[in-house]
């Protein structure tokens, strides 16, 4: 008998299996930290300690429960020791009030926004198409804020049913509960998310040539830093966001003037495409101080809605390029 891993019930973890675990596990793990904690660098911390945790307890293990549930045990009792430690991460369009493009940025708040998280992460290359959409959904900005409005107990039995696909025995075990319990914490989280309807537009798999075509022409503008096409290319009800600052603008006028800004860091910028949380995106490179080298600056999620642009989060930390393979 095998578990959900295939590696077999009686069959201990031992050091030669370690790389081949480590490979099979390690993409959908960092998946998972990503939705529970909402920051790919604090999903990657996570899952550093999961395989530190289960690498010391490999001797206990012995097949006495599926690998699979064994190491998400491990990375959820990780998150939830983490979640316990800062408030939930939002985005500013949920929470706060559009701004002015008058007004300054303001102070960095890196602990309380969302940020997003390279699709390589997130999806796997060739997804089973029966779940490829539910999967493609469960990555969105949308839905990952709505996540963190969840208790995080809620948003791992949520995660455990809908995501990994565990049983409902699986899903307790995995939060050290029974399975009544485990069962409600799920039909909780069902409801509350019943009522959250994403806002993110098509996926990147999912534009049509003419959006796609949209994309680059933005691509090219922003490179050109020609602010009237870039302008061009936003509905008039388009909004901007730039984490993690809390400061984010409405309107094709608000964001025209503060594109418009003196000095304005948009000026000689290269955009590159990328997809970050199954959406379309850019990695965004400034010159350096020397002018001769490109340096990262932010990742920008793109959010298109029929022939235009409806929202631009620019997440304001170089730190992302390099995870989109930049920088």
């Amino acid at each position: 008998m095998t578990t959900t891993s295939g590696v077999p019930l009686s069959e201990s973890v031992g050091d030669g299996d370690w790389d081949a675990i480590h490979a099979r596990h390690q993409r959908e793990l960092l998946g998972y930290c990503y939705r529970m904690l909402g920051s790919p660098f604090e999903a990657e911390e996570a899952v550093q300690e999961t395989w530190l945790r289960a690498w010391r307890g490999r001797a206990d293990f012995a097949g006495r429960a599926s690998l699979r549930v064994w190491l998400y045990r491990i990375a959820t009792n990780v998150c939830l020791d983490l979640l316990r430690q800062r408030p939930r991460r939002e985005r500013p369009v949920d929470v706060t009030g559009a701004g002015d493009a008058s007004s300054p940025l303001g102070p960095r708040d890196d602990d309380r926004w969302l940020l997003p998280a390279p699709d390589r992460w997130l999806l796997p290359p060739e997804p089973d198409p029966a779940g490829a959409a539910v999967l493609r959904d469960s990555v969105r900005l949308a839905f990952v804020a709505a996540l963190h409005r969840l208790p995080p107990t809620q948003r791992a039995a949520l995660l455990a049913r809908d995501i990994l696909r565990l049983s409902a025995v699986e899903t307790a075990e995995l939060l050290d509960v029974t399975v009544p319990a485990a069962n409600g914490l799920l039909r909780r989280a069902r409801h509350r998310m019943a009522d959250s309807r994403s806002e993110d537009g098509p996926g990147a798999a999912e534009l049509t040539e003419d959006q796609r075509a949209l994309l680059d022409r933005y691509v090219a503008a922003f490179g050109r830093h020609d602010i009237p096409a870039l302008l061009a290319l936003l509905h008039d009800d388009a909004t901007l966001s730039m984490p993690p600052h809390a400061l984010w603008l409405s309107g094709r006028a608000q964001i025209a003037r503060w594109f418009r800004r003196d000095p304005n860091p948009c000026r000689d910028s290269r955009a590159l495409p990328a997809t970050a949380n199954g959406a379309p995106a850019v990695a965004l490179l400034h010159r350096d101080a020397s002018g001769s080298a490109w340096q990262p600056f932010a990742v920008q999620l793109l959010t298109v809605r029929d022939d235009r642009i409806a929202a631009l989060d620019a997440f304001l930390d170089p730190r992302l390029v390099a995870l989109f393979g930049e920088g």
